[in-house]
């Protein structure tokens, strides 16, 4: 199933990809607590959002490479999310910007009890995330708070994919239509379900709550008014830039 937000006049509606149509559901996180698909509530219109609304996002550091030491996370503002189709207007006091590809890992229940073993068990599915970053910040901001807290530098979506391997899904970043790398969950020096139960041992994550797992091999330098696309599975965010 891929699920999704739409605003409606009455607020954001949870909607799953009827193709070609929308599906307002119930509240997917409710449903998957117990252990069940969300049921239809009728059929939606509306501007699509971004497909979660989390309270935290997270992500996660040295999951590359040529990183030796282990993986370390960083929180990033919920307030910087938008959805895909939305243009997002690049600093021009940071220094470059970088477009990261990422795998994002929506949690749909409280982590208590997570391991790498059962990691899937806590994942409502996964999506895009593009983490738009000031990498020269690095310099005087070590914490990377200025080099991630661009308005609008988190494109999450536009669906959830409940149905995406978490241990294979594939990963594709494309700059003005051009492929500029292709890999997947399996390629990455750290798993997935690794990294959710190291932030997990430390922090508590509760539905809706994202996780970007990191950009081993796609960190690209972009210019304003590239158009940035990352494909996590079939899920396609686009994110044009000014």
């Amino acid at each position: 199933m891929r699920i999704g937000r739409v605003l409606t006049a009455d607020g954001p509606v949870h909607v799953r990809d009827g193709e070609p149509g929308l599906v307002a559901i119930e509240d997917p996180y409710a449903a998957f607590a117990a252990g069940r698909a969300p049921a239809d509530r009728g059929t939606a219109t509306g501007e699509l959002l971004a497909p979660s609304a989390p309270l935290l996002v997270v992500g996660i550091a040295q999951n590359g490479p040529d990183h030796v030491s282990p993986v370390q996370a960083w929180l990033k503002s919920p307030r910087g999310v938008v959805g895909s189709g939305v243009t997002v207007h690049l600093r021009r006091d940071a220094g470059m910007t970088a477009a990261e590809g990422e795998i994002a890992v929506v949690i749909g229940r409280d982590t208590e009890g997570l391991t790498a073993a059962n990691a899937h068990e806590y994942v409502l599915g996964v999506t895009a995330v593009n983490d738009l970053s000031s990498p020269d910040r690095g310099a005087f901001d070590p914490r990377n708070f200025e080099g991630k807290a661009g308005a609008g530098y988190t494109p999450l979506g536009p669906w959830i994919d409940t149905e995406a391997d978490l241990d294979t899904v594939t990963l594709t970043l494309r700059i003005d239509g051009r492929t500029v790398a292709e890999t997947d969950a399996a390629s990455y020096p750290v798993p997935l379900r690794e990294c959710l139960a190291y932030i997990a041992s430390w922090a508590p994550l509760g539905p809706g709550d994202v996780i970007m797992t990191g950009a081993p091999f796609t960190n690209v330098p972009i210019e304003p008014g590239a158009v940035v696309e990352v494909q996590v599975g079939d899920v396609l965010l686009v994110t044009p830039t000014r």
